[in-house]
């Protein structure tokens, strides 16, 4: 399969799911609002100062150039300046405004959908500026319904303020998406036909009125093939036209399909940009493993495949044919819906401490559902939870049912977020969620500062050269394999990170280890012990393999044994990173 590059960009380029702009204008005219800007286009490669004769005349050209603007003005003359130029919410740039001490970068125009709430973010976060975001969803945490990445129409406005104001609004969703957390006072319809306000999740064409907002899933697929040459208008003219006769929406359409050997016709990827999605194509062998309603011996002898546009569009996932293909004189598609596909995040939340919570960690929390994890870990992250938020947490010891339980609510179509310390693949939850994971499922990874990262900062640099993580738990691997893999790791001079290393109940694992590294390397090796790294009661000590005393040791603990090569300098722990040691 490959994607092409009919897919239109102006979605992404602006922000439209909530995420920050790409091309940013920055506008100063005193000295001290250019000292600012230099800092933000010194850390985004898209940005750049936009000169001219004025602060007028910079902020005109901006806002035709650029998908989001920041400028170091005053927000009344911004917003003098700008107002002529509003067109439309969904298509105008996203505005911050800093004021001349940097101390607020206000989300002026473009709030959540646009870019602009992120962006104030992002600029507070490089000048230690704070943050306005007036929206009224961001305020209270709540996800605007135009920033979920689809395409939203009808009365978008009233049912958001009925959410907010805490107003009964009915979910009626075809199929289980994998929607981010709505409210206590969003449910699924009971049936009742009350009348209120309502909350679609269709691909169907449906009536709107003045109570009913539309969510469109990325459901359709279409599959086109065409002659060599084919207008792109007799695509489009037949995709709208057999899209209108199924009562289907456009907007719902996830790509467009076709052969491998379509990849280059203009007259489809001209289609694909004016509907803004992106063209997917397929080999000709894949495209022939379809089983499809209407083979034809004709396309077989054309492009080695029965079947084109119904083939392609059932390809890539479980799929129903909604319209077979129907044809014109020169082009032809089908449409299929997809079943939606659940969604798995698998989150490190780091050691412990917020500031070493990665952002995008955070935004998988925010865009999940559901979120499974250990109950100790959960704690640290409800502040960032979404009002709804369905929380299932455990104690030790119940790592496979947290697995098993995450992986179901994904199966089941819900945005899922397991979290784990650390970074969730390194002796943590990623390995047995994935093992249970299958197709149905889509995977995200989202990696975290480990506690050897976390130990090794505090100590100094251990990790300056080669190095191994061990853990001593042999409640998942036998002690013989264990053994075996502390002597190689010895035997190799590695640095040696002991994981798991001392628990009440197994005392014995950390000398032994510690006999067998001894065995290799002199025992004024040095070793870093680190408790608790990045959170409350975080200790660091450091001894020798002939000094360390294992009773300190305990399971909040990452034992670090350096290589033959480690020294202390200065009370800090150093591996060099070759064997030449400036003496």
């Amino acid at each position: 399969m490959r994607a092409g590059t009919g897919a239109s960009v102006d979605a992404e380029q602006r922000g439209r799911d909530g995420s920050v702009p790409r091309r940013i204008g920055l506008v100063a005219v005193t000295a001290a609002g250019r000292r600012h800007a230099r800092i933000l286009a010194d850390a985004w490669p898209d940005a750049r100062l936009v000169d001219a004769d004025s602060a007028a005349d910079a902020l005109r050209e901006a806002w035709t150039r650029c998908d989001g603007i920041v400028a170091f003005l005053a927000t009344g003359a911004v917003v003098r300046i700008l107002a002529p130029l509003l067109g439309d919410k969904r298509t105008d740039p996203a505005v911050v405004v800093v004021d001349e001490a940097a101390r607020h970068a206000v989300a002026l125009l473009g709030g959540h959908a646009g870019g602009a709430n992120a962006l104030a973010a992002d600029v507070g976060a490089l000048l230690d500026a704070a943050p306005v975001v007036t929206t009224a969803t961001d305020a209270v945490g709540l996800p605007g319904l135009d920033t979920l990445g689809w395409p939203v129409e009808g009365a978008v406005a009233a049912v958001s303020r009925a959410i907010l104001d805490g107003e009964p609004v009915a979910l009626i969703a075809d199929a289980t998406w994998p929607l981010p957390a709505l409210p206590e006072n969003v449910r699924p319809a009971d049936g009742s036909g009350e009348a209120g306000y309502r909350l679609l999740v269709t691909d169907r064409v449906v009536p709107l009125d003045g109570r009913t907002a539309v969510l469109r899933p990325p459901s359709l697929v279409a599959g086109v093939g065409a002659s060599r040459g084919v207008p792109a208008a007799e695509v489009r003219g037949l995709l709208d036209r057999v899209l209108a006769e199924a009562g289907l929406s456009p907007a719902s359409l996830r790509h467009l399909a076709s052969a491998d050997v379509k990849a280059d016709e203009a007259g489809i990827r001209a289609t694909a940009d004016a509907v803004r999605v992106p063209l997917v194509t397929w080999s000709a062998a894949e495209l022939a493993a379809v089983d499809v309603p209407n083979p034809s011996e004709v396309v077989r002898a054309a492009v080695g495949t029965p079947s084109v546009a119904e083939a392609a569009a059932l390809l890539g996932g479980d799929a129903e044919l909604l319209v077979p293909k129907t044809a014109t004189a020169m082009a032809t598609v089908a449409v299929a819906r997809h079943t939606p596909r659940g969604r798995l995040a698998v989150v490190g939340l780091g050691p412990g401490a917020p500031d070493l919570r990665t952002p995008r960690a955070v935004a998988e929390l925010r865009r999940a559902a559901v979120v499974v994890g250990l109950d100790q870990y959960v704690d640290q992250v409800r502040d960032v939870l979404r009002p709804g938020t369905r929380v299932l947490a455990s104690g030790l010891g119940a790592e496979e049912e947290r697995a098993r339980a995450a992986v179901a609510e994904a199966a089941a179509g819900h945005a899922v977020a397991l979290i784990g310390s650390g970074d969730a693949g390194v002796y943590a939850m990623a390995s047995p969620a994935l093992e249970y994971a299958d197709e149905r499922i889509d995977v995200v990874g989202v990696p975290g500062v480990t506690a050897a990262l976390a130990a090794g900062a505090l100590l100094g640099a251990p990790l300056g050269h080669d190095h191994a993580y061990l853990s001593l738990s042999d409640l998942h691997t036998p002690w013989e394999v264990i053994v075996r893999r502390v002597t190689a790791a010895a035997e190799g001079d590695f640095v040696a990170l002991l994981y798991n290393p001392r628990s009440r109940a197994r005392d014995w694992q950390l000398p032994e280890a510690l006999r067998i590294l001894a065995a290799h390397r002199p025992p004024d090796t040095p070793v870093g012990v680190v408790r608790n790294a990045s959170r409350d009661g975080e200790r660091v000590h450091l001894a020798t393999l002939a000094t360390l005393d294992p009773a300190m040791v305990d399971m909040y603990s990452v034992v670090v044994v350096g290589s033959s090569r480690t020294r202390v300098v200065a009370g800090r722990m150093v591996t060099p990173r070759g064997y030449r040691w400036r003496e």
